[in-house]
């Protein structure tokens, strides 16, 4: 059986863990664009920092989803986030001793990518087996509110250290990943027993099978895919923050900030006011928002304005992140939970990593601001093509309706 209330110390344990490291990897991804900018002033190079997460996450999805419904998934998160805290380390030691180079930083960045991609869908699927099914919209509300507001004085902190000395935000990243595994190792194992299918080719594509034949969440995670890939522009932000907006490491921070920002006010209000009808034509009207929002900051020459729109575009996400979350926890046997989150995650590091890489290489072409403008559009093209595709999300009343 599932823990049971949101006071449970496993649930305040998995949330401390989830929000430590998630603190970690804002105040780096802070300091490796600005260092990367620094050293080859090329938004292709930012690009890729993204394409070298996203690239391991791709090639282990099929793997990565077997191994967390087939083992402990507490280890599994223990052992990546131990792992991160040791690659960040080396980022600190380098740029200390000054032999970090650009490729030291993407075979970093690579190798950080494969372990967030064992990492996510262990911790994904980890979550309902602590908690009531009851519960989990409002525990989903929960960690997405603490995990952002991780990200909210992850990248202020950032920039802070950046500005001071750049191996400090490492040291600081390496720690925060380290009590992070720490915190996760003091999560008791679940009661509930996973049912550990052999590792035969159906069982491997598993995740994929049930988001194909399920309309409604392969229409909310595929709109989350494109809407995100083209609309958005975080790759660009040393970009806009030092050549347009002209402001420092802190003001990248705060702009890195932003999104969470808007992001966190709308899962409390998420938490205290669950979306309890028309669940469908919400998220739509959410991600055309998000769209909106990707325009007026790729036009903006104001740091408010910007900063404004970027917190716009975070609350208007976190209602897709909501819906998203929700609908494929809920509908999921937690037997196969790993293996329809790695597809998830897939997902998502499409719609962020590669979406990074994508932003770099349309500025690289036309320049950051008609980018981020053609990126905007593109995002409000997908709204009206998935409204149209997939009614049945459109029609999505609650999301707690399981699917028989």
């Amino acid at each position: 059986m599932s823990s049971g209330s949101l006071q449970q110390p496993a649930f305040i344990r998995f949330l401390s863990s989830m929000a430590l490291s998630s603190l970690a990897y804002q105040m780096l991804v802070v300091a490796v664009g600005w260092q990367v900018y620094d050293l080859t002033h090329s938004a292709m190079s930012l690009g890729l920092i993204g394409l070298m997460q996203f690239t391991p996450q791709f090639l282990l999805t099929l793997v990565v989803g077997h191994v967390a419904d087939r083992y402990d998934r507490r280890l599994i998160v223990v052992g990546t986030r131990l792992l991160q805290a040791i690659l960040v380390s080396i980022l600190a030691l380098g740029s200390w001793q000054g032999w970090m180079s650009i490729h030291g930083i993407f075979a970093c960045a690579f190798l950080l990518g494969a372990t967030r991609a064992f990492e996510s869908p262990a911790q994904q699927a980890l979550l309902p087996s602590l908690i009531d099914n009851s519960n989990l919209p409002r525990a989903l509300a929960l960690n997405s509110s603490l995990r952002e507001a991780s990200v909210i004085i992850g990248p202020a902190l950032g920039g802070l250290l950046y500005a001071l000395h750049p191996e400090m935000v490492y040291w600081c990243s390496a720690v925060s990943f380290l009590l992070a595994s720490m915190a996760m190792s003091l999560v008791p194992k679940p009661a509930k027993v996973v049912h550990r299918e052999p590792p035969t080719l159906r069982s491997v594509f598993a995740g994929f099978s049930y988001i194909r034949h399920n309309p409604v969440v392969l229409g909310a995670i595929s709109l989350d895919l494109f809407s995100v890939l083209l609309g958005g522009a975080t790759a660009l932000l040393p970009i806009f923050a030092r050549d347009i907006l002209n402001t420092g490491p802190w003001g990248l921070g705060l702009l890195r900030a932003a999104p969470s920002v808007g992001a966190v006010v709308m899962s409390l209000l998420l938490a205290r006011y669950a979306i309890r009808n028309n669940a469908g034509k919400i998220m739509f009207a959410a991600v055309a928002t998000f769209g909106v929002a990707t325009i007026i900051f790729g036009l903006s020459e104001s740091f408010l304005l910007s900063f404004t729109a970027l917190l716009v575009l975070g609350a208007s996400d976190m209602v897709s992140v909501i819906v998203r979350s929700s609908l494929i926890q809920l509908e999921t046997p937690d037997e196969m939970r790993g293996r329809v989150s790695a597809v998830n995650f897939i997902f998502i590091g499409a719609s962020n990593q590669l979406g990074e890489f994508e932003s770099g290489v349309t500025a690289a072409w036309w320049g950051v601001v008609p980018a981020v403008v053609v990126g905007g559009i593109g995002t409000l093209l997908i709204v009206a093509l998935w409204m149209k595709y997939f009614p049945a999300l459109v029609q999505r009343q609650q999301l707690t309706k399981a699917v028989s």
